[in-house]
């Protein structure tokens, strides 16, 4: 038994019907024998291996009334093949049917009774290919740990040998759940350390507020939460997501990092900013201030090999989807990143403490439900949209003898943001995966189509 962490229940205790707090991922594979996709050896591979990752056997047993983080147990009546399900994409089998289906798989809650994730075997797509949705729970892993995940349950060669699966049984001690009343008591002990949790995270926030208006008076000041202009995928959220996808050669990408001297990360926030321009401007929305995108980071540290839970956080980055000239647009996007870095690092000196480490989960609970019914977050939106580059293998992957030839992942929508734009790189592409709120943005796709168009002006201004 083990405690979840604080940012960890956050993610538990503040999903709602509208904000679903697991990541997810594409995986289109292609069977390289006549009997197509082998479910069954996939089974079996993975059943050889989930030892390695003990988190996919763990179940969440919450504490009564939230008084405390709740606990992971080793689930005793884990069976592998309740996770794996198969289902058929609608005729004819083309990327619009299948991003669809995605979208509507996605919109599904995991199990609370089970461990936190799954995976959707999806075949009828056109050329024979078969596609896999993997979907776990942000509170098992962050972008990074989870890239991890896809290097260690994947093959890196057609055919290896399969080991017999481990043989286990849970700990009894791991696999124990407490009594409602063990529970009951640990949660009212832990009630006894908030005060000296609030004093220093107001200790904390403190020194933090003097470090931002700090950096209020540099010449160039960070994007902040909450000084973003309103757009129509700022609204309030629903349960029903749509999926888009754009795969770009990465080459490209570099060629303009160089040449322009600036990170791939800025490339990729510019071509977001010049899609959504686009986008923007057909729908007669383009707002006079500059969209602001929340980009999480990894807080994994180098010797941090551990892949269970989340260890990341954010900043804040202007697009500069004000300005009609890319290449005005990159140089202020990569000025933003600077600057959000460099407060970003003083910012995690000053920090002692977190909000989610401080306040118990019912509070957490209660300020996400209380925020969703305002509907505060379509009026007063936090950011714009989330963007998340994730660094990805640059080597063919496997799986069940199939080979992986695109990877497209996808995080969570939450305080009104209405798109998430993730983007791994693999085999010398980048995929972004575009999930959207279908009340925010009914095609994604309209907006993924634009990423061909800014990579091309940015190629033509990089040459220049």
């Amino acid at each position: 038994m083990r405690r979840v962490s604080g940012l960890d229940a956050a993610f538990l205790y503040g999903e709602t019907d509208a904000w679903h707090m697991h990541v997810s991922a594409l995986l289109v594979t292609e069977p390289r024998g006549p009997g197509g996709f082998d479910t069954d050896r996939l089974v079996e591979v993975l059943a050889s291996r989930i030892h390695r990752v003990p988190q996919f056997r763990w179940r969440l047993v919450p504490v009564p009334m939230g008084l405390d983080r709740p606990m992971w147990i080793e689930d005793p009546d884990f069976e592998l093949s309740d996770h794996i399900r198969r289902v058929g994409c609608p005729g004819p089998g083309g990327p619009r049917e299948l991003e669809e289906l995605v979208g509507e798989l996605i919109g599904m809650k995991l199990d609370r009774h089970r461990p936190l994730w799954e995976v959707w075997v999806i075949d009828g797509l056109i050329g024979g290919q078969v596609a896999l949705l993997a979907k776990v729970h942000h509170a098992l892993v962050d972008g990074v740990s989870g890239s991890e995940l896809v290097q260690l349950l994947f093959d890196l060669e057609p055919d290896p040998a399969i080991d017999p699966p481990q043989p286990w049984d849970p700990d009894a001690d791991a696999a124990m759940a407490p009594s409602s009343m063990q529970l009951f008591g640990m949660g009212v002990g832990a009630l006894a350390s908030v005060p000296g949790r609030l004093f220093r995270l107001v200790r904390s926030t403190t020194r933090q507020a003097r470090t931002v208006a700090g950096f209020l008076s540099h010449d160039t000041v960070p994007a902040m939460p909450f000084a973003v202009p309103r757009t129509p995928i700022n609204t309030e959220l629903g349960p029903h997501r749509r999926f888009a996808s754009v795969e770009v050669d990465l080459a490209d990408v570099k060629h303009v990092k160089d040449e322009l001297g600036v990170t791939v990360n800025d490339v990729v926030l510019a071509l977001c900013s010049g899609a959504l321009r686009r986008y923007l401007l057909e729908e007669d929305a383009l707002p006079e201030l500059p969209l602001v995108a929340q980009v999480p980071v990894s807080t994994r540290t180098a010797d941090d090999h551990q892949g269970d839970g989340t260890k990341v956080g954010s900043m804040f980055a202007s697009l500069a989807t004000n300005l009609d000239d890319p290449a005005e647009r990159l140089d202020v996007i990569n000025a933003s990143t600077r600057a959000a870095k460099e407060m970003r690092t003083s910012l995690q000196r000053d920090r002692s403490v977190g909000v989610t480490d401080a306040l118990p989960p019912a509070a957490i609970m209660l300020a996400a439900r209380a925020l969703s019914a305002s509907q505060l977050e379509a009026r007063a939106p936090v950011f714009n949209l989330i963007v998340s580059n994730v660094p990805g293998p640059d080597f063919p992957l496997y799986v069940a003898g199939s080979e992986l030839v695109a990877l497209y992942p996808m995080g969570p929508l939450l305080f009104g943001a209405g798109l998430n734009v993730t983007v791994m790189g693999y085999r010398g592409s980048l995929h972004f995966g575009f999930l959207t709120c279908r009340g925010a943005v009914p095609d994604p796709q309209r907006i993924a189509d634009g990423i061909h168009l800014e990579l091309k002006e940015l190629r033509e201004v990089a040459s220049r």
